[in-house]
C-alpha cells in the first residue's frame, strides 16, 4: 500500500502576486505542508528526525505548474512517498477540490545526513526502515 497523505487548504490573499494568482515561491511552502502531513503518518516529522540524529535536507526540487492557483480556490496537497531505500523522494500534486482537475504536480529528493557528522548517508537509516515497515513491502537487512 503506498504511503500518501492529504492536506486541504483554500488559497489565502496573502499568497497571491500583483497579477492576482498565487505566486509560484508559495508552491514549495504547499509542497512542505503535504510533506509534512505525510512524515507524521509513520511518526517522524522534524522532532522525530532531529531525535534519531538525522536531517534530510532537500537536494532536488521539481514543479511544474500546469495552472495557476486562483484566490479562494479549495486545493488538495497530495504526497506520495515514492523511494525510500537510498534517499527519500516525494512526489506531490495540488488538485482543484471541486473539479479534481491536477493543477501542479512535482516532486523533492531529500537524503539523510547524520547530524553528529554531517555525512551524507546512502542507505535508508534503520529508524526510516522500521517507521516505514506498516506501510511497504520490502525485504528487511539480514
Amino acid at each position: 500500500m503506498p504511503l500518501t497523505a492529504r492536506v486541504d487548504w483554500t488559497v489565502p490573499f496573502h499568497d497571491l502576486d500583483p497579477v492576482e494568482i498565487c505566486w509560484h515561491g508559495h508552491y514549495v511552502r504547499y509542497f512542505e505542508l503535504a510533506r509534512t502531513a505525510l512524515m507524521q503518518r509513520i511518526d517522524y516529522d522534524y522532532p522525530q528526525m532531529r531525535d534519531s540524529g538525522y536531517a534530510w535536507p532537500v537536494i532536488e526540487l521539481f514543479i511544474r505548474y500546469a495552472q495557476p492557483l486562483l484566490y479562494q480556490q479549495r486545493l488538495h496537497f497530495d504526497a506520495r512517498l515514492v523511494e525510500w531505500e537510498n534517499r527519500l523522494k516525494i512526489a506531490y500534486e495540488i488538485r482543484d477540490a471541486q473539479t479534481q482537475k491536477r493543477l501542479t504536480r512535482g516532486h523533492t529528493v531529500q537524503v539523510a545526513v547524520d547530524m553528529r557528522t554531517r555525512e551524507m548517508r546512502f542507505v535508508c537509516p534503520d529508524i526510516l526502515r522500521e517507521k516505514l515497515k506498516p506501510y511497504l513491502c520490502f525485504n528487511p537487512r539480514p
